[in-house]
């Protein structure tokens, strides 16, 4: 197999996303195994990625790929059906391949040998089946007459001129040719156009062009497919005119048409004329690409590197105002507006469709469903929301859970729903969408929902409640988060030993995240996950807590208030702050992190609200916001409880960056 040479590093890419879009495709093939465009669309997948693996070495994959392709051409053909078999092995096919390109992967010919005799027993398995073929010439006049099932033999003219970059790329057309000449009867004429002066002859460049006569049974679709490489660097006209002979035995007559034709085209325009258009053809430069493709690394270092620039700038408009100097203040301020500029586009680049990661769910819920015996349709919703990167690869994990625990305990049996009036069929939507500087995830089941009176004596049973405790709805709910919790009546595969939904809300609040569910018994249950637009750069409050300075994200923080001594006389030392008729439990960030010093007379509460419930954090003073570049503390301080990174203020200082659900978590459990 080929090794880690740049053009098996490209090829790797390419192929996860045609394997990404064959596995989608295939998943809504199968609930619409007829759509001749989803039929088309894998096919041309599958093509690709036989193309390409050819050409970096990968040997084995192209193999198998030429025996799927094989299979979806006689479905193309309308001479094979589109079965679940299929479409299940073709699914695991798919599986196959993308295991075959991770290098560090050990080969796995046995597997390889049995899907490509699995696709071999089809195609036997289908010519044995169809009748004998009947062969009829095929005449202008008598298509009619001749057998429905056959195809007739049309004779097309192909333009083909490849841009003049063509070879650069690494293409040949001879393959192109060959490719076409395995249709049927073609012949082909090379045009050679206007060269320049010798001393300017660039012999990476091409300048020829082909026009062919094809005589074949193959749709223009499958002509076209021949080009799918090359397509965008070249012209490419097919033409299939009434007038041209169609008998197989005058294909030699209608090369000498098309030369008549080719001729004719030429002498439309004058020779001066036709000069000048070769020569701005041939000196026409590359294409530019639409799009390219960078690495994860130089995104990160690039992201990195801008908030280098953004403390920087933090430091120059401190410098500038301590100074006073009006020059070097109107130079800051320019900075700061392209500086911040340049982080909006830099963090826009890493923001990625959300989609991506819904359609990776059509293939688990199909699994699943097949596992657990249910009929489960996923719905997705606002795919096109975008979310930075990192924080869809950090929550793809999570999603599986509860898409797992969705599809487990939520979506009943067919025959159980059929009994509670419902359709065999469940649904799972997976919905997401933006509102303020946050991203929003649900997911939602039209199954059973939470039994309030099950989780308590679970709960209970567990030792996870007091059976005194009175507890609303919601916050019976929240108890599935517990560590050790668990409905499910037996252990299965897919759930059962009470780990994962704890595991989903860490890994939710260590993305500055947030996790509500709410649930109608009967009906089904829906879980919603708060989650910031980036990880990188985010808007903070800065505080003051003696010497040191704080920051909280601004996404948590919704009002500030002040706190005097009066207040907390009125409280009885009881850390209840009355905000407007309501009592609010506050912490003091002194006390939690050790800061010494006296307190000032006038406090202020930063107001948050964590699991639906309001809590505030007591601090000096609030600095004002902040646009905080968020720095890891280090392995040596991984473990300290409530912070989760630090910035650089523009003195130099540094700020710790509060992580408000852990701060709030601990100081619950040091209770």
């Amino acid at each position: 197999m080929a090794g880690n040479d740049p053009l098996a590093t490209l090829f790797r890419e390419e192929a996860a996303e045609h394997l990404a879009t064959l596995e989608t495709t295939l998943l809504e093939l199968e609930q619409r195994p007829k759509d001749p465009e989803l039929i088309a669309q894998a096919f041309r997948a599958l093509h690709t990625i036989k193309g390409s693996s050819a050409m970096a070495g990968f040997e084995q994959i192209t193999s198998l790929t030429h025996e799927v392709e094989s299979v979806f051409v006689q479905i193309r053909q309308s001479k094979l059906q589109t079965t679940p078999d299929i479409i299940a092995l073709t699914l695991e096919t798919k599986d196959l391949i993308r295991a075959m390109l991770d290098p560090a992967a050990p080969a796995l010919p046995e597997s390889h040998q049995r899907l490509c005799a699995a696709y071999q027993a089809i195609l036997e398995r289908n010519s044995a089946d169809a009748p004998a073929p009947v062969v009829t010439a095929v005449t202008p006049g008598n298509e009619g007459g001749a057998d429905s099932s056959l195809q007739p033999l049309t004779v097309v003219r192909i333009a083909w001129a490849p841009h003049l970059d063509f070879f650069q790329n690494g293409s040949n057309p001879l393959g192109i040719l060959t490719e076409l000449a395995g249709l049927g009867a073609c012949q082909t004429m090379t045009k050679l156009g206007p060269l320049p002066r010798l001393e300017d002859l660039d012999p990476e460049n091409c300048h020829m062009s082909f026009d062919l006569v094809l005589q074949t049974s193959r749709s223009e679709n499958e002509i076209r497919d021949v080009f799918i490489f090359v397509e965008d660097r070249c012209e490419l006209r097919i033409t299939n005119h009434a007038g041209w002979p169609a008998e197989e035995e005058s294909l030699r007559a209608t090369s000498s048409y098309l030369r008549a034709v080719t001729t004719a085209e030429a002498g439309a325009a004058p020779p001066e004329k036709r000069a000048s258009t070769s020569a701005a053809t041939s000196a026409r430069p590359p294409e530019s690409a639409s799009s390219i493709r960078v690495s994860a690394q130089k995104l990160d270092s690039l992201v990195d590197l801008v908030g280098e620039l953004v403390i920087a700038h933090a430091r120059l408009a401190q410098l500038a105002s301590t100074r006073g100097d009006d020059h070097l203040q109107a130079v800051a301020e320019d900075i700061g507006r392209l500086s911040a500029e340049l982080r909006d586009n830099t963090l826009d680049i890493r923001m990625v469709p959300i989609g991506t990661t819904f359609v990776r769910f059509k293939r688990l819920v199909h699994d699943l469903a097949s596992e657990l015996g249910k009929d489960i349709q996923l719905e997705t919703e606002g795919a096109e929301t975008e979310l930075d990167k990192t924080m869809i690869e950090r929550l793809f994990d999570p999603l599986v859970h509860l898409i797992r625990n969705s599809c487990d305990h939520g979506i009943e049996a067919p025959e159980v729903r059929r009994q509670a009036g419902k359709s065999p069929a469940g649904t799972v939507r997976l919905r997401a969408y933006h509102s303020g500087q946050n991203v929003f995830v649900e997911i939602h089941d039209d199954g059973a929902g939470l039994d309030p009176a099950t989780i308590r004596r679970k709960a209970i049973a567990s030792g996870l409640l007091d059976e005194s405790a009175q507890l609303s709805s919601d916050e019976l709910y929240k108890l599935i988060f517990l560590p050790g919790f668990s409905t499910a009546k037996a252990i299965t595969n897919v759930s059962g030993r009470g780990v994962g939904m704890d595991v989903v809300k860490r890994s939710v609040e260590a993305l500055r995240g947030q996790i509500d569910i709410a649930s109608d018994l009967g009906k089904g249950t829906t879980i919603r996950l708060q989650l910031p637009l980036t990880l990188a750069i985010i808007e903070g409050l800065l505080v003051a807590v003696a010497d040191a300075r704080f920051v909280l994200p601004m996404s948590l923080v919704e009002e500030c208030v002040e706190l005097t001594a009066l207040d907390i006389e009125r409280a009885h030392e009881n850390r209840l702050a009355n905000v407007r008729g309501e009592l609010v439990p506050y912490i003091r960030l002194r006390e939690w992190f050790g800061n010494t010093g006296t307190r000032p007379d006038i406090e202020q509460i930063a107001i948050t609200t964590i699991d639906g419930k309001r809590y505030g954090f007591v601090v000096d003073g609030v600095v004002g916001q902040h646009q905080t570049v968020i720095k890891s503390l280090g392995r040596m301080y991984q473990n300290v409880r409530g912070l989760s990174g630090a910035t650089i203020l523009g003195d130099g200082t540094l700020a710790l960056i509060v992580d408000v659900p852990a701060l709030l978590r601990s100081v619950q459990q040091a209770a």
